[in-house]
């Protein structure tokens, strides 16, 4: 995916955009002829969030566009205008309100995007010149943010377990990395039953994806994304809304491997290994039956509660397999549970970790980045929801309660006392259009993991 921002040309003078409010408006009106201001009257730009108003000098050569911004909101600033403005190239004028320039140029980026796989785009996005410091800052962000939007918006047709694979590939192949692929019965032969389990009953068998990367002295890092290809449920089949969208369960992977792009991009001082379980979970006469017991890589003996709660079944023997490699930290990604977005809505993953530090200097990154996480406990009295009278512990709970809480507590078991571990159960869709953010696949938390990366690493 191209780089949706532009180097200002010495060729061009971009028009310029003035990013305005209601207490901004009657101070930018003064800098304006009689004729735009009586335009501006006419149209009744009052500078609210959203509204926007294009101004022309007296030759009709469009000069300037005013835009009602919120301050507080810099990332969707100008999200809308790429693909509303008339297409040309254009410059935040330095008279603007005070916003962060980064996001509001990041807003700006990510409001370009458009899904081109099986159409062609509704038109060419109008460009924001900015300086060559802010490009290559964030030119893999919005990469990084485009390849997670372009996975998880790709039917499972076109991305199934092998195409995750690919893209895990894809992306090694220019920074040298290592990848090795676990498929169908060689996850039994290497102890991988749980995945096994979950996608034995899909035509596509069933893999464990892990990329290599970095020097064996760094300190070891351990990135882990759920990649359900699709999710009918299994035998505990979702009905018809439900599975409706379910090419997206494998938004986790996408998070995963984006952001190890960005850390092998960065170069950060890291030893990192990328493991993306990927399956689909699927109907036939194999199907994993509620009420069976499957031994994990781990040890652990775990019946079925119900075969919907196959993300975290895919993701405890990916866990206990890197956490074997006896990293510095884990950190996974996963389009777990509809309880985070019962609790939290749409737009804010559910983070958890077993550190207090760890998950404060996350949560300071997302605020940072505009990128916004927020916790939830591993409230381990809850581990109660989830015993099981013939195995170690059951995959899910009959209860409603504390469903987001209560998947994070099963995957908790995989992960060694004292070993670092952030879980992230992102929703990584958007139901509706909003600037910045189009109907589809989304990046949510991608920015904040990769600041706290860095700013943890970069120490190092």
């Amino acid at each position: 995916m191209p780089v949706l921002i532009e180097l200002r040309s010495s060729r061009h003078t971009p028009t310029l955009i003035e990013a305005t409010d209601a207490a901004h408006l009657a101070v930018a009106r003064k800098r304006l002829s009689a004729a735009q201001r009586s335009w501006l009257d006419e149209h009744r730009f009052d500078a609210a969030p959203g509204s926007m108003c294009v101004l022309a000098n007296a030759t009709g050569k469009l000069v300037r566009v005013m835009v009602g911004v919120d301050r507080q909101e810099p990332l969707s600033a100008l999200a809308a205008l790429p693909l509303s403005l008339p297409q040309g190239e254009y410059a935040l004028a330095t008279e603007s309100v005070p916003l962060n320039p980064q996001l509001a140029a990041l807003g700006w980026a990510l409001g370009a995007y458009q899904f081109t796989r099986y159409r062609k785009a509704k038109r060419t996005p109008s460009t924001l010149a900015v300086d060559a410091k802010t490009l290559a800052a964030l030119a893999p962000l919005i990469d990084a943010t485009c390849l997670v939007r372009d996975l998880v918006n790709t039917p499972t047709e076109d991305m199934g377990p092998k195409q995750l694979a690919d893209a895990v590939k894809q992306l090694g192949k220019p920074h040298k990395a290592k990848v090795r692929e676990w498929v169908g019965d060689e996850l039994l032969e290497d102890n991988f039953p749980t995945i096994h389990a979950v996608g034995r009953a899909s035509h596509r068998a069933p893999r464990l994806i892990e990329l290599s990367w970095g020097k064996s002295t760094d300190p070891k890092l351990v990135l882990v994304g759920k990649g359900v290809c699709f999710d009918t449920g299994g035998l505990d089949l979702k009905p018809s809304d439900g599975m409706r969208w379910m090419k997206k369960d494998m938004g986790g992977a996408a998070h995963a491997i984006a952001l190890a792009g960005l850390v092998m991009e960065a170069k950060l001082p890291v030893r990192l290994t990328l493991l993306i379980p990927a399956v689909e979970n699927a109907v036939a006469g194999n199907a994993l039956r509620p009420g069976e017991v499957v031994v994990t890589r781990a040890g652990h003996s775990v019946e079925i509660d119900n075969t919907d709660a196959e993300g975290r079944l895919v993701l405890c023997d990916a866990l206990a397999y890197g956490a074997e490699q006896k990293p510095d930290l884990i950190v996974d990604f996963a389009t777990l549970t509809g309880a985070a977005r019962v609790a939290l809505g749409p737009d804010l993953p559910a983070l958890f970790a077993n550190d207090d530090g760890i998950a404060d200097a996350a949560l300071a990154c997302g605020r940072t980045a505009a990128d916004p996480m927020w916790r939830l406990p591993l409230w381990r009295p809850y581990r109660k929801m989830l015993e099981s009278y013939i195995a170690d512990f059951a995959n899910a709970s009959p209860s409603r309660h504390a469903g987001a809480i209560t998947a994070a507590l099963y995957m908790e078991r995989f992960i060694p006392e004292g070993l670092p571990w952030v879980h992230l159960d992102t929703y990584a869709w958007n139901d509706a259009d909003r600037p910045g953010r189009p109907r589809g696949g989304e990046a949510m938390g991608l920015r904040a993991m990769f600041e706290w990366l860095q700013k943890r690493y970069r120490a190092h």
